[in-house]
């Protein structure tokens, strides 16, 4: 069972409607590499999984993405403003102005509509652990990547919050990754000789040697001295 608090993870504000920012924002809404993607992805994933304490923790990330998705869509429909205004846009999506009348919709910034193609489950623990590490960074890179093209000070501090929560979600998979070292496509590393082989195909130059492979793991990150 789901259920929806009315106030919001973080407070969501913006200095000023910039609809062409906001057409770049649906990245992080119905993108590849977007909130809702990540949501479903977990939840998705949490459905076969046996062990309790993992399972609970894909759910609880994968609802709080779907809290991230709300403060998106609230900054997104903050940022189009009150005025249909298509001649405003010098690029990206222009549907919101011309089909969605305003309201954030499924899409990336390109105008695409979001897809289940986005969502990566395979039924093996370590491999989707390892897939939502790699979503979770890939999602801070496009929150990067947007904060440094707007100086609206409202969306830049909701932005900095979505990216501080993206790190601690990485932190936490690579925690539950640290868990299952000898599950799933974990117990097939390293089995025979061609596993440790490393074949230098760009000459001149040799600078890997041969892999010895172990399954992935991660040092806890240290912990900030308490102030």
């Amino acid at each position: 069972m789901f259920k929806h608090e009315k106030p919001m993870l973080h407070p969501v504000k913006v200095d000023a409607p910039n609809p062409q920012y906001a057409a770049m924002l649906q990245e992080q809404l119905g993108g590849s590499n977007g909130e809702l993607k990540a949501g479903l992805q977990y939840i998705a994933q949490s459905f076969r999984i046996k062990d309790q304490e993992i399972k609970d923790l894909f759910l609880d990330i994968g609802a709080e993405e779907l809290s991230h998705m709300e403060m998106v869509a609230t900054m997104i429909n903050m940022l189009n403003g009150h005025d249909l205004e298509a001649d405003a846009m010098s690029g990206g999506s222009i549907q919101a102005h011309v089909l969605g009348g305003l309201a954030p919709l499924y899409t990336d910034a390109s105008g695409f509509p979001w897809t289940g193609v986005y969502v990566n489950c395979t039924g093996d623990l370590p491999a989707d652990i390892l897939s939502n590490i790699a979503a979770e960074q890939r999602a801070k890179v496009v929150y990067e990547y947007l904060y440094r093209q707007i100086n609206d000070k409202g969306v830049r501090e909701t932005i900095d919050f979505l990216l501080n929560r993206e790190e601690a979600h990485n932190a936490l998979f690579r925690e539950a990754l640290n868990k299952v070292q000898n599950d799933g496509s974990n117990k097939d590393f390293g089995v025979t000789e061609d596993s440790r082989l490393y074949f230098d195909l760009s000459t001149p130059g040799k600078f890997f040697e041969h892999p010895f492979p172990t399954p992935p793991s991660f040092a806890n990150p240290n912990q900030a001295p308490m102030q």
